[in-house]
């Protein structure tokens, strides 16, 4: 599937969240996609004629179920620390989780798999989030995707629904710095990540691609 396929399906998992929200809104805008099919734990507020929202238990996917035939997934599926509550909770949502959904749509027949990852992503860093991230990345490249896109942001700025307090200080020291910093170390907008990992579903260039931190700054 190489360049724009009109009247796509296109898979989103994680739409719950900050850059997931940002996917949603932009693929229910494309005239190319058909269908957004995203599987969330509660249902979405969003309410919209292209959009099929399955509510599920990541621990129990239906593996049979018909809405897996999409031709490409996004994920923006993950998880804090504070949040997930352990190390073990952490990896579930952030490697586990993004690798079965991979596993089975590929089995449906998608052919390209674009996820939000993270500035850092190694399978052998010191930092347990980086190492998580990277394990991820390591075990999409085994399943075979036509297109795999790994998008590594830095610190993603925007609105929230939780407060992620050094987080949230962090983004206001390095909007302030903005002007001196090399673009690798600026914020990274939502809507930024987000359009890169909606054009890398839409494009699905054959290989691998990496989307590094710098060229998603502000």
């Amino acid at each position: 599937m190489c360049g724009v396929v009109t009247m796509m399906q296109v898979m989103l998992v994680g739409a719950s969240g900050l850059v997931g929200g940002q996917v949603l809104s932009q693929l229910l805008l494309e005239d190319t996609v058909a269908r957004v099919v995203a599987p969330t734990r509660r249902p979405l507020e969003t309410v919209h004629a292209k959009l099929l929202n399955p509510v599920v238990d990541f621990d129990a996917l239906p593996l049979d179920a018909g809405w897996w035939n999409v031709d490409s997934v996004i994920c923006a599926l993950g998880s804090t620390m504070k949040q997930a509550g352990s190390r073990e909770a952490f990896r579930r949502v952030d490697h586990d989780y993004p690798l079965q959904v991979a596993r089975h749509a590929l089995v449906h027949g998608a052919l390209s798999y674009a996820l939000n990852s993270a500035a850092g992503a190694d399978p052998a860093s010191r930092l347990f989030y980086s190492r998580v991230k990277g394990d991820l990345e390591r075990d999409l490249q085994t399943l075979g995707y036509v297109s795999l896109t790994l998008v590594r942001p830095g610190l993603i700025d925007g609105p929230r629904s939780e407060l992620r307090t050094a987080e949230h200080f962090a983004g206001i020291a390095l909007r302030a710095l903005a002007p001196v910093l090399p673009r690798r170390l600026r914020v990274n907008p939502a809507e930024r990540v987000a359009s890169a990992l909606v054009d890398a579903a839409l494009q699905a260039r054959p290989g691998t691609h990496v989307v590094a931190a710098q060229t998603l700054a502000a």
